[in-house]
């Protein structure tokens, strides 16, 4: 299975740093955040890897290559090049799909997640299965106290199950739930994952290993700590 790391956002709150270096590229424990993953994702036998982009977007091949030193295959979506700029979430999915197949995994160049594993069982499971989506949820942080969706005794996402959960910013999808957006489209997310809710084809799974959305200067200043 393929995988699509989202590394287009501009980074508005961590300004200035972000104003020279991308998000994604930037080093935490060694590593840039971008790596954990690439690294994360060899190990578990996912070698095409496709790489969005659009701010900065010359530093990524620059700096990562092709992938071969990571034992992956990078390929990139330009969405600066091609469109002026991130597309957002959905809208970066959906330019993406023809590098991806019919289903992959997502995630977030900007969590620092070093325990993930991208379980190959995991992806095979969803790929036999109907789902369009599937989720992997994290306890609430303080930035963002609500959540956003709870689990069902069935294992599906839902939005009146008590506790909410916050999304990890790692999922698994269906290129079904993506192939109506033109190319070029800004769109979030959400609408797209509401979407699949309705039709009771979310799934979505606990995780509770680290996690920490690297959104502000506190946060990243706050795991560049010593252990």
């Amino acid at each position: 299975m393929k995988a699509l790391i989202l590394a287009a956002g501009r980074g508005e709150r961590m300004r200035p740093l972000t104003d020279r270096t991308p998000k994604p590229l930037i080093e935490v424990r060694g590593k840039r955040l971008i790596e954990w993953h690439l690294e994360a994702l060899a190990r578990a036998g996912v070698r095409d890897i496709v790489v969005n982009t659009a701010w900065l977007e010359e530093q990524f091949p620059a700096t990562l290559g092709n992938g071969a030193r990571y034992g992956v295959d990078i390929t990139y979506s330009f969405e600066g090049r091609d469109h002026g700029g991130a597309l957002e979430t959905a809208g970066g999915i959906a330019k993406a799909l023809p590098l991806l197949d019919d289903a992959f995994w997502v995630v977030s160049g900007d969590v620092f997640v070093p325990d993930f594993r991208f379980e190959p069982g995991d992806a095979q499971r969803f790929e036999a299965g109907d789902a369009l989506g599937q989720l992997w949820l994290v306890d609430n942080a303080p930035h963002h106290p609500t959540g956003d969706f709870g689990i069902a005794a069935d294992g599906l996402a839902s939005r009146d199950v008590e506790p909410k959960f916050t999304w990890a910013s790692i999922g698994l999808f269906r290129a079904a739930l993506f192939d109506d957006i033109a190319v070029g489209t800004k769109l979030a997310l959400r609408p797209k994952l509401e979407l699949a809710l309705d039709q009771q084809r979310l799934r979505a799974v606990k995780y509770d290993g680290r996690w920490t959305d690297v959104g502000t200067m506190e946060r990243l200043a706050s795991l560049r700590e010593p252990a």
